[in-house]
This record gives C-alpha cells, structure tokens and sequence, in this order.
C-alpha cells in the first residue's frame, strides 16, 4: 500500500494504469512491452549505445532476456546487426526501414500527443518532474541514465562553429545530431 500524500499515490496510480493501458496497445500491434522499448531505444541511442549491452541497461535486463528480445527483432526483420568498427568482438545494432515504419505508429506517441495538449507550462512541470522522478530512480540503481551529450563531462564543442564536438570517452567526433541522442556513458559534468 502506497502510504504517501494522497496527491502522490494518485499520480502514481496514473503513471501506472497509464503504462498498462500502453502495454495493451502495444501487444494489438504484435510486438511485446520489451520489443517496444528495444526499438525505441535503437531510435533514441547515439552510435555508441547501440549495442546489446546497451539494450540490455536501458531495459534494465539481463543481457541473456535483452539478447532474446533482440533475435525476435531481427528475425521480425525491425533491426539488423553488424560487426562494431570499434570493437570487433562486439556488435552494433542498427534499426531497418521496416524498424523505423513499425516506429513511425508507435503507441506511445498518443501518450506524447495527450501531453502535448496540455497548457505548456504543464507540459513543462511534468517533463521536468517525470524526469526527476526517473532520475531518483535510476540514482538508487547502477543503471545508466541514457542522457544526451550536452551536459556530459567527456562532451566538449569542437572550435570552429560547426557544432561538432568531441567524446573524451569514446575519443571520437560527434556530429551535432548525434550529440542530440541518448549514451549509455553519459557523466554528469
């Protein structure tokens, strides 16, 4: 029993009924919960978070259950795997077109369309709030937080005004729309 404000066991009753009222839309379209969120986590990851370790934190799985959901993927034919440039061992996960059309009717986007209805400052208020929330939640764990460059203490702008910068991490460039997405090696600055 949540023994909070009532305010606060509320909302989130509502963040939970919310999410299993996303999962039934997401089973009609015949991916399941996991699937889902593998194919928005290729779509939202930089190149050096698409991995399936990478898949596997942002699930927050084993990589054994993150490995299974990403064979179901590619035999779905939704992502494809390739040798990593970087690591030979290792492999680097890429979303096909079949991938990104699934994604272009992703249930999900009628939750981001309701909030995107709301007064702005209340779309504010709860990003920010949602992602604080998250943010405490993933502070209590290892999990990675999976933020975007800007804001990471190994990104640094690459002089000149082109708005390339650099990874200090990975030591590689970053063009500017990469550096938009989401890395499993994000560090506070």
């Amino acid at each position: 029993m949540i023994t909070s404000s009532p305010a606060a066991a509320r909302a989130s009753r509502a963040i939970e009924r919310i999410g299993r009222l996303l999962r039934e839309r997401e089973n009609e379209a015949g991916l399941n919960p996991a699937q889902w969120e593998a194919l928005r986590c290729l779509s939202l990851a930089n190149r050096f978070s698409r991995s399936p370790s990478a898949v596997a934190a942002w699930l927050a799985t084993t990589r054994g259950t993150a490995s299974q959901t990403l064979i179901a993927l590619e035999r779905k034919g939704l992502v494809a795997r390739a040798a990593d440039p970087r690591d030979k061992r290792g492999s680097r996960l890429e979303l096909t077109v079949a991938g990104q059309g699934i994604l272009d009717s992703d249930p999900l986007a009628s939750v981001a369309e309701t909030i995107a209805g709301l007064p702005p400052l209340h779309t504010v208020a709860l990003g920010q709030s949602l992602a604080q929330i998250l943010d405490d939640l993933l502070g209590a764990s290892s999990r990675p937080g999976f933020h975007a460059c800007a804001g990471c203490r190994n990104f640094a702008v690459v002089a000149g005004g082109s708005g390339e910068g650099r990874c200090g991490r990975f030591d590689a460039v970053v063009a500017t729309d990469e550096a938009t997405r989401a890395c499993i090696a994000h560090e506070a600055a």
